[in-house]
């Protein structure tokens, strides 16, 4: 039994939406002035929300990526008050966004410290190269994911695309830095 329980914090939730349609950037940025379009350095247009706090990507193919959210149902609601918000800006959409999450990064605290040189001996499909990044680089086969892990206990875990999928990456790596006596605790 992990002497510690992980403190694991969602950072970034990053998701992908169609509209099914094709979208008229230049028509955007006029009715939405604080809309940043900017073609000749990125093909996107940028839409920015205060709650939630997120930015959204408008491509004129009708592809849209939202970052910033701190969970999946915030990805989702932002998406759709930004459609919500078009509309009324009298930019039509005729179906509703569909929303698919593609990447959720998180921060997680183990409540001790890690021994890096060993873990990087001991772990499989790990990758440490202190010169390089001081963190040690560990690839999970289920869930698909990728965990940093540092020597102060700090973790970060990306690539879940389900919130469960982190608690397991997290759970797994941690009882198996436990099983290896990995872990240090003041």
């Amino acid at each position: 039994m992990p002497q510690t329980k992980p403190v694991i914090a969602i950072v970034n939730v990053v998701a992908s939406a169609t509209i099914d349609q094709k979208l008229d950037l230049v028509d955007i940025t006029k009715k939405f002035p604080d809309v940043e379009y900017h073609p000749e350095q990125f093909p996107g247009a940028v839409f920015r929300l205060k709650n939630p706090k997120t930015a959204t990507l408008l491509f004129s193919s009708g592809k849209m990526v939202c970052t910033g959210a701190k969970s999946q149902e915030l990805a989702e609601t932002a998406v759709s008050n930004v459609v919500k918000i078009l509309r009324k800006g009298k930019i039509k959409i005729k179906k509703d966004a569909v929303v698919s999450i593609q990447n959720i990064v998180s921060s997680i605290n183990l409540g001790g410290k890690v021994n890096l040189e060993q873990a990087a001996r001991t772990l499989p499909r790990s990758m440490y190269e202190p010169e390089q990044f001081p963190g040690l680089i560990h690839r999970m086969l289920d869930p698909k994911t990728v965990i940093l892990i540092f020597a102060s206990g700090k973790l970060v875990c990306v690539g879940a695309k389900l919130e469960k999928e982190i608690h397991r990456s997290v759970h797994q790596i941690h009882s198996l830095l436990e099983e290896k006596d990995l872990m240090v605790y003041d």
